[in-house]
């Protein structure tokens, strides 16, 4: 049996948000969930934070009207639509999590199940779709409040469509653009010389008529090159020259991970205090292989329980194996700036697809990679009121929060006479390290340098606590901000930054220095969370542009 850990706080607060449209909140033992809106009139399919503390949320357009309207009379002309040729609702939307308030964004042609990536500058790029959407490109670049900022559409810029594709940041600030539905190759963004290129390994991991292959987990690893994980496999990947340098041995149990067995991944967090940093995956949840044609006849299969890890740089890599407290498929997973992980949304049977999962799983789970192995490395948390299953999605935000959105599993909008209707609002979750019993270790930044260079050069801030307790449980990690769709957040990534000096300079406050990342490969170019934990209590997050 299962033995179900639960942290022993007792939650009476509220994370506040400056607004006077927030809702009440749903407490629990164990973190705690508060109902920001009850409607955002768009069902949150992809999500994005922005660096101005602003979240692009957006949908798709080929099923009719939203249940919000486009400003000043705009409608969207698109004769391509299957549904609504004249559409004069929005189907994304800029949310701001300083005031909790949202506006309407105009997207022309359909987004749906498609990827993003953030460019150095801090500008959103969105890549493909379906229909008239899957070969275009948009761009949202962060704007001040008094002006209008939207959506710019680039139509037929990529050389391939992209439906069901993943995204990666590269080193040098280019997106890699891999996979889709019966793409088979990978192109880049800005567009390279050669174009569009084979890749077999897409070929190798396709269930016939099944896929369980699309969304594949992407990861720059440190040495600049690729984790690829499709199905089952994956493979160490040379995107410049279009090499396989190492297959890794399968994932145990041979149940796919990849849509529409919708598991996760991330990349545990890389330490600059390490004398060798070795990255590590973690994959979690997915459904049997044969879930999806099981569901579609009524039958809704269990779905996968089991996370593994697979340290990838070292000689004979293997997967290392361990049970979560509950089967999940469609969850997201996060990463905290504690180091620790959230898996978060999703359901216990069936599989990704329109109306092909049952049994959702409302209790958030937090996972710890640095306890000990032998130590129960799982917490359940408090649950949500609310089913968050297919085209729902969360993300990170500055202040700790996860913010959580969207969950439709029906073709159009559905909000009657079904079992898990559409739903349209928005809410938070606060997890145990923002109850107010750690405000005395919480740290506050007070300033910080706003850019941070490569090869360890130094970076200063300044912060204060009121209790602090010693350096040895001082940390301070960078997290870059992920584009979340359909259980996969892509370019997520965390560093640890070595510090330098810690030193007083005021009662409870106090200066620290630490060494910027040593390569773009560590972490490239762009915009991230900065966080100061203490004693695995975050402060709030300061963004700071790397590169």
């Amino acid at each position: 049996m299962i033995k179900f850990l639960l942290f022993s706080l007792s939650f009476s607060h509220v994370f506040s948000i400056v607004a006077s449209q927030a809702l009440p909140s749903y407490s629990g033992r164990n973190g705690e969930w508060q109902l920001l809106h009850e409607s955002v009139g768009i069902s949150a399919m992809h999500m994005q934070l922005l660096h101005n503390n602003k979240v692009i949320i957006f949908d798709r357009t080929d099923f009719g009207p939203s249940n919000l309207s486009l400003p000043n009379g705009i409608c969207r002309v698109d004769s391509s639509d299957t549904i609504l040729q004249t559409d004069c609702t929005a189907h994304s939307i800029l949310y701001d999590i300083v005031t909790n308030g949202f506006r309407p964004l105009m997207i022309q042609t359909d987004t749906w199940c498609s990827s993003g990536a953030v460019l150095p500058n801090g500008t959103l790029v969105q890549t493909g779709g379906y229909n008239d959407g899957d070969r275009n490109i948009r761009s949202f670049t962060p704007c001040s409040d008094d002006e209008y900022c939207n959506w710019i559409e680039f139509p037929q810029s990529l050389i391939q469509r992209r439906w069901y594709a993943s995204n990666q940041v590269l080193p040098d600030g280019r997106i890699i653009i891999v996979g889709g539905r019966r793409q088979f190759n990978y192109e880049f963004y800005p567009s390279s010389w050669n174009g569009v290129i084979f890749l077999d390994f897409l070929v190798e991991t396709n269930d016939q008529g099944l896929e369980n292959n699309l969304y594949p987990f992407l990861h720059l690893l440190p040495d600049g090159n690729l984790f690829i994980f499709a199905n089952t496999r994956s493979i160490l990947f040379d995107y410049n020259q279009n090499m396989v340098l190492k297959e890794f041995p399968k994932i145990p149990g041979d149940d796919p991970r990849n849509y529409p067995s919708s598991g996760s991944s991330v990349l545990l967090p890389l330490d600059e205090n390490d004398a060798i940093i070795e990255p590590e995956i973690m994959v979690c949840g997915g459904a049997p292989r044969d879930s999806f044609i099981q569901a579609m006849q009524g039958n809704y299969i269990r779905a996968i329980s089991t996370c593994g890890r697979l340290k990838v740089s070292v000689p004979n890599p293997s997967w290392t194996m361990e049970d979560m407290p509950m089967a999940r498929i469609m969850g997201d997973m996060i990463l905290l700036p504690t180091g620790d992980v959230l898996i978060i949304n999703g359901a216990e049977l069936g599989t990704a697809g329109w109306e092909l999962g049952r049994g959702p799983v409302t209790r958030p789970i937090i996972y710890r990679p640095s306890d000990d192995v032998s130590n129960w490395r799982f917490s359940v948390m408090s649950p949500s009121p609310r089913p968050r299953m297919y085209h729902s999605s969360a993300i990170l935000l500055t202040d700790g929060r996860i913010l959580v959105s969207g969950s439709n599993p029906h073709v159009y909008y559905n909000f009657t006479n079904v079992e898990y209707p559409t739903d349209l609002s928005m809410e938070s979750f606060s997890p145990p390290y923002l109850s107010p019993e750690y405000d005395p270790i919480r740290p506050r930044i007070l300033s910080a340098d706003e850019k941070m260079g490569y090869g360890g050069k130094l970076f200063w801030l300044s912060f204060q606590v009121q209790a602090y307790l010693t350096a040895n449980v001082l940390t301070v990690t960078i997290v870059a901000p992920s584009f979340a769709t359909h259980s996969f957040s892509m370019n997520q990534r965390m560093v640890l930054l070595k510090i330098a000096g810690v030193t007083d300079i005021a009662p409870s406050t106090y200066n620290l220095v630490v060494a910027g990342p040593s390569t773009a490969e560590i972490a490239p170019p762009g915009y991230y969370m900065l966080f100061v934990v203490h004693a695995h209590v975050p402060s709030y997050g300061r963004w700071v542009k790397i590169g």
